[in-house]
C-alpha cells in the first residue's frame, strides 16, 4: 500500500535525495520508492512539475545527459540555495513530527 504525502514534503524528500549527488527524474522517484521500502510512489504528475518549479526557485540545476540505460535524460543537482532550503525543510519538518507526537500522547 502506497502512502499519500504530506503537503510540502515531496520538496525535502527530492532535496535530501539529491544530496547524494546528480539524478535523472525517473532515478529521484525510484531512490525514494527504495528508500521508502515502496511504500511512497511518486507520479510523474507529481515529479516533474516540482523539479521544474525547484529549478525555478534556484534550488536545482539541470543539464542533459545519458541515463544507465543510454537514453537522454535531464540529471538534476542541488544547488547552494538547495542545500540551505534542505535543511530548512528538514528543521520544519522535524518540529512538525515533535508536535504531531506531542499531541498524540496527550490524550
Amino acid at each position: 500500500m502506497t502512502q499519500e504525502l504530506l503537503p510540502g514534503t515531496l520538496y525535502m524528500m527530492v532535496l535530501r535525495t539529491l544530496a547524494a549527488g546528480p539524478l535523472h527524474g525517473y532515478a529521484i522517484a525510484r531512490k525514494i520508492r527504495d528508500a521508502s521500502r515502496g511504500g511512497l510512489e511518486i507520479e510523474d504528475g507529481s515529479l516533474y512539475p516540482a523539479l521544474n518549479r525547484m529549478w525555478v526557485k534556484g534550488w536545482l540545476k539541470a543539464e542533459w545527459g545519458i541515463s544507465e540505460n543510454n537514453r537522454k535524460a535531464r540529471f538534476y543537482r542541488l544547488t547552494a540555495e538547495g542545500r540551505k532550503q534542505l535543511e530548512q525543510e528538514t528543521t520544519d519538518f522535524d518540529q512538525l513530527i515533535k508536535s504531531i507526537q506531542l499531541v498524540m500522547r496527550s490524550v
